[in-house]
């Protein structure tokens, strides 16, 4: 079956020096060899993954381990320094710019840790900005919004800034937004990270009894293993920039491939799969 999502050998080095520190990637250099030598990081080494249609895909690994940076590449916020990025078989570093601002718009959404509401924006605003950054009337748009400021749970709160709203509130104001797009793929990059653990199980029940309906393909990007566990249908476990596994989470859970991968088992014991 083909991918939604395939990434294919992707390196990411930042730095002034990058070529040089590709160089060096590719001779078999460690990170902290090219960083002393070039001033450069590698953020990705190597990366491949193929990531289904319609399901919850968790990448999780600890700060600095890539999670992030690899989910930036998929709507290209970054771009590789090596490596293809394959979106339903299209080579989206072949995009020019007027045709990546489309993709963006019409094929990838993103939630963020930060929420990144507009301050003085209503709800309504807000959960209806990308539909009218694409050119949508904004009748539509706001009609649109509000079905799913509806679903997520936020009726009547149509007209409040997010200031005046909790974590979980605006939280779910970003979900709404991003779902009012009605993007294939939703790529959520520790979005529950701020919240109080009672309100991320709720935005986690949440988005389940969302995937229920939509089958987006979501990658989420998490450094908590009780929740790649509980959401994900696959899990991708990163360190120091690479892949150290993946799996279901069962796999990852009961069969850990390395060592690094039964540490974060043993501390994440707490982990349960999804219901």
């Amino acid at each position: 079956m083909t991918p939604k999502i395939a990434i294919r050998d992707v390196t990411k080095v930042f730095g002034r020096r990058a070529p040089e520190g590709l160089a060096m990637v590719e001779a078999g250099a460690d990170k902290a060899e090219i960083l002393a030598r070039t001033g450069c990081t590698v953020g990705l080494k190597h990366v491949s993954l193929d990531i289904p249609e319609g399901q919850v895909f968790a990448i999780m690994g600890l700060s600095g381990s890539g999670k992030s940076t690899l989910a930036r590449h998929i709507n290209r916020l970054i771009d590789p320094s090596a490596g293809a990025i394959i979106v339903d078989g299209d080579d989206i570093m072949r995009l020019d710019a007027k045709a990546l601002r489309a993709f963006r718009r019409r094929k990838v959404s993103m939630v963020f840790q930060g929420f990144g509401l507009l301050p003085h924006r209503t709800v309504l605003q807000n959960a209806a900005f990308g539909l009218i950054a694409r050119g949508e009337a904004k009748k539509e748009a706001y009609s649109k919004a509000q079905a799913w400021l509806e679903r997520v749970g936020l009726a009547g709160y149509e007209a409040q800034r997010p200031a005046e709203l909790s974590g979980g509130m605006r939280q779910r104001v970003g979900l709404a937004r991003a779902l009012a797009a009605d993007t294939d793929i939703l790529l959520m990059d520790e979005a529950f990270s701020a919240l109080d653990p009672l309100i991320k199980v709720e935005m986690q029940d949440l988005l389940l009894d969302l995937q229920r309906d939509l089958k987006k393909t979501i990658v989420f990007i998490t450094h908590d293993l009780d929740e790649a566990v509980r959401l994900g249908d696959a899990i991708s476990v990163m360190k120091d920039g690479e892949i150290a596994q993946t799996g279901t989470p069962s796999e990852i859970l009961e069969h850990p491939a390395n060592d690094y991968v039964a540490r974060f088992v043993r501390r994440g014991g707490g982990a349960r799969r999804k219901t």
